[in-house]
């Protein structure tokens, strides 16, 4: 068998026989002369621009117009004097290439066919025409090897698995319009997102991503270590500390787009790394805050779809128009469980009412969350058009504004789309003596054994000690907004998410 100098025999011959053809062609390829990965290839003209050009063009028509196109081998078909192929750009455009003899020559078809294989990008040179067919096509004069795959496709007629989808994006982009299409989804809402900010006053800031100590949320973080500091350091599980202190410095209206990192479960929903966007408007509370969230999806949806009804991946709709409903956390409790449940219900209830639904909780659960697990048990699976589920515990919020009317709850809300939980938004706790007390208690849950609570941050307290305005803020997931706008679950939404290596 004939390879490349210095490329050993034995790891060759233990490849798949058809990689080990493939090998072969490189190593011809090479033998002759030719380049099986050149550093240039005279492209002219990207399939989408001819596919422009010539959106209608009659079949038997030829157009005199000479290009050279380049695209990945998706299927072609060899027959004695021709040559057909079917070229796919990157964003999954195609036209068709035909060779055939008495335009390229002997030499070159015979090369063809001996050494072009599906999912080789290959360069035609050639004019642009309409086939017998009426299918748009470049007729060679040249052919040119852009790059020589030596893994076969795969196999078209048998879809990917999730699992192989999520492993191995590359190949999932190459053979699927739908991973192509939420690949260009997500640069598309982020811009969204921008303009929509950009159009109410909010300045875009970079907040650290490696942090002395974690908080802004409850759970549980990565940990790593700075050789240069010689100290303990976490990876950002949110910015929510750091925009607040913008805002104490006088950016009223802030927003960053950034990675957070969680030490959690991975599922559906949930990944241990993911992209989040939290803003933050001085002199506003959760009521106004709901508003731009709505207004802010539902701009997203706009630019993406160009509606706020559309389709989803899996066929289903999703409608986020209008007003969204609201529903508060005690109330739906109590309507669920068939008594009222109240911030003054004695603990022992709740958990009698958690064994009965066989929910599993953590013995040391603070009431506040044997209520949330009640209300993920029992209503939110069943929200599913876009809901705002308000007025949570105050003992599971320890950064929210207590609420203006009702003991025992704060002013905070969830936001509820197809069951799963899209965004957060506060009425934020801006007083810094009541924030202290919340964080040292926070302290002692942490030194109880809760790996969730936050650390007592004294530079985010002297921050609020210079005074914060009244202020709300939101925390909406950008891996589940884009849930939002394909039905995916979260795996899909991401490019590339972590996963176990095989």
């Amino acid at each position: 068998m004939t390879t490349e100098p210095n490329a050993p025999v034995d790891e060759v011959d233990d490849l798949p026989e058809q990689m080990q053809v493939r090998h072969e062609k490189r190593a011809t390829l090479i033998a002759a002369g030719l380049e099986a990965y050149p550093v240039s290839v005279p492209v002219t003209t990207t399939i989408a621009q001819v596919r422009e050009q010539y959106p209608d063009l009659e079949a038997g028509h030829e157009t005199g117009d000479v290009v050279g196109v380049a695209g990945r081998i998706m299927f072609m078909r060899n027959t004695g004097k021709l040559c057909f192929a079917q070229m796919q750009a990157g964003g999954g455009e195609t036209i068709q290439a035909m060779l055939s003899l008495d335009r390229v020559g002997e030499d070159a078809l015979e090369q063809w066919k001996a050494l072009v294989d599906i999912g080789d990008h290959i360069v035609i040179q050639g004019e642009v025409i309409s086939s017998k067919r009426g299918e748009l096509s470049v007729t060679a004069d040249k052919w040119f090897m852009a790059a020589k795959a030596l893994r076969p496709l795969p196999n078209p007629h048998k879809p990917l698995s999730e699992e192989t989808r999520v492993r191995q994006r590359y190949a999932d982009l190459i053979m699927r319009d739908t991973a192509r299409t939420v690949a260009r989804l997500r640069p598309a809402t982020l811009a969204s997102l921008r303009d929509s900010f950009t159009k109410r006053g909010y300045t875009e800031v970079e907040t650290p991503m490696l942090q002395t100590m974690h908080g802004g949320a409850a759970a549980r973080p990565f940990v790593t270590k700075s050789n240069a500091f010689d100290m303990e350091l976490f990876l950002r599980i949110a910015p929510e500390l750091f925009l607040k202190r913008c805002v104490v410095g006088g950016i009223d209206r802030v927003y960053e787009i950034n990675r957070n990192f969680r030490n959690e479960g991975a599922d559906s929903t949930h990944s241990p790394e993911f992209a989040m966007l939290e803003f933050y408007q001085a002199y506003a509370d959760y009521n106004d805050m709901a508003t731009v969230t709505r207004e802010l999806i539902q701009e997203a949806a706009l630019a993406v779809h160009g509606s706020l009804e559309f389709e989803l991946v899996d066929g289903g709709t999703r409608d986020l128009s209008g007003e969204w409903d609201r529903v508060s956390v005690y109330p739906a409790v109590s309507a669920a469980v068939g008594q009222e449940i109240t911030p003054a219900t004695p603990i022992e209830t709740l958990r009698d009412l958690c064994k009965a639904a066989e929910i599993s909780f953590d013995p040391k659960a603070v009431a506040g969350k044997l209520v949330e697990e009640l209300l993920e048990h029992y209503v939110v699976e069943h929200l599913t058009k876009p809901t705002f589920v308000i007025d949570y515990p105050v003992d599971t919020s320890p950064l929210v504004r207590d609420h203006r009317t009702t003991a025992g709850v704060v002013e905070k809300w969830d936001l509820y789309i197809d069951g799963y939980e899209a965004g957060t938004g506060y009425s934020e706790l801006v007083d810094p003596v009541i924030q202290r007390e919340r964080l040292v208690a926070q302290s002692a849950l942490k030194e109880g054994g809760d790996v969730e609570a936050m650390q007592l941050d004294e530079d985010f307290l002297r921050a609020l000690e210079y005074g914060m305005p009244p202020t709300g803020g939101v925390g909406m997931g950008i891996d589940r907004l884009l849930m939002t706008l394909t039905g995916l679950n979260i795996r899909e939404t991401i490019l590339f998410p972590l996963v176990k290596p095989e």
